[in-house]
Formats: C-alpha cells, structure tokens, sequence
C-alpha cells in the first residue's frame, strides 16, 4: 500500500505556485511511475477523490478499481444562504479589509498558506460533473450518511453518472466515515478491492 503526502499536504512541503488540478495529476502519475506501479487501484477522500476522477476520466488505464469517500469535484447546489453569504462579502469586500473577512471562510481556507489559497480557489472552481461518464473503472463510492461537505446527493449524482458504480452510505458518519465507522468502511472497500 502507498500513501503520497502531495505538495502542500502532510510533510510535503508547499508547491512552488498556486497549483491547478492538472498539476496534481501530474504529480500523482509521476508518483505511480517512480514507484514502478502499473494499474493500481485508488482509495481517495475529498480532494483525494477529485484528483482521481478528473485522472481516470482522462486515462482510463492508469487506475484499476476506484474507491472514492467523501468526493468532492461537483457542483455544488445554490441555495439562498450561499446566496445571501456571497452577495453581503461581495458587498463588504469593497469597503472592509481583506484580513477583516476572514469569518465568511471556512477554519481549513483561513489555515491555508498564500500560495495554498491561491491554489484552493482554482481547484474549487473546476467542476467534474461532465466527466464522470467518461470513468469506466469499476468504482465504489462510500459516503457518510451525516456528511454535510459533500452531501448525499453529490454521491447519488456520482452514482448516476459514472457508470456501473456502486454507492454505500454508512450510517451515523460523516466526511471522514472511514474514521467514523472503520470497520464497515475497511469490511466493504476490502471486499470491493478483492472481488
């Protein structure tokens, strides 16, 4: 099994400039190549599993089985509080400091370094939604039932639109159900994996 810290992530240190998404796909296959793996099969969270599905829509044959917790990578839906909340900072942007408007974004935005924010706002803004009919991997998708990052219904649009997958919603988790409940999760991927 192999765990990469990519650039800005665990002990890897911060990326040179503000990376897009295809930059971690390139760090991700230069990863594979160095360590002389041919088709392996991904467990990816969150931004993990946005790495994976823009890679395997684009390569079909540089993963084997996808297992995607948590995905982030779609749109997300437009409601009238997001609506409000981007409407009031647009409006105070122009009068209020910058440093003063750290309370509109989230704890994990406003611990980012510079270049790491920079990055962030390219990668967010890349929606994947018209590439998941390109995956042809056999994929397992494992979502907490109280994720409220990426809600159920990003994993039931997942569902729909990569073909032939499988979605499991685990009961009383979050984002992180494979912390939550670890035992369902590593019963059911290791099942998937080896079936």
């Amino acid at each position: 099994m192999y765990a990469p810290d990519l650039k800005g992530f665990g002990t890897n240190a911060d990326m040179p400039y503000p990376y897009a998404l295809d930059d971690y796909i390139a760090e991700v296959k230069e990863y594979i190549y160095k360590n002389g793996l041919k088709n392996p099969s991904v467990i990816a969270h969150s931004f993990g599993a946005r790495i994976a599905i823009k890679a395997a829509s684009e390569d079909g044959g540089l993963f084997n089985k996808l297992v995607l917790t948590g995905a982030a990578g779609l749109k997300p839906k437009n409601t009238l509080k997001k609506t409000v909340r981007r409407t009031v900072y647009r409006i105070f942007k122009r009068f209020v400091p910058k440093e003063k408007l750290s309370r509109f974004f989230s704890a994990d935005y406003n611990a980012l370094s510079a270049v790491m924010k920079e990055s962030f706002k390219k990668i967010v803004s890349e929606h994947l939604d018209d590439r998941l009919k390109s995956i042809n991997n056999p994929t397992l998708l494992v979502f907490g039932a109280k994720d409220k990052e990426t809600p159920l219904y990003m994993a039931k649009r997942l569902n729909k639109g990569i073909g032939g997958s499988r979605l499991l919603v685990i009961e009383n988790a979050g984002h992180f159900c494979f912390i939550d409940k670890p035992n369902k999760f590593n019963m059911e991927v290791k099942e998937f994996l080896l079936s």
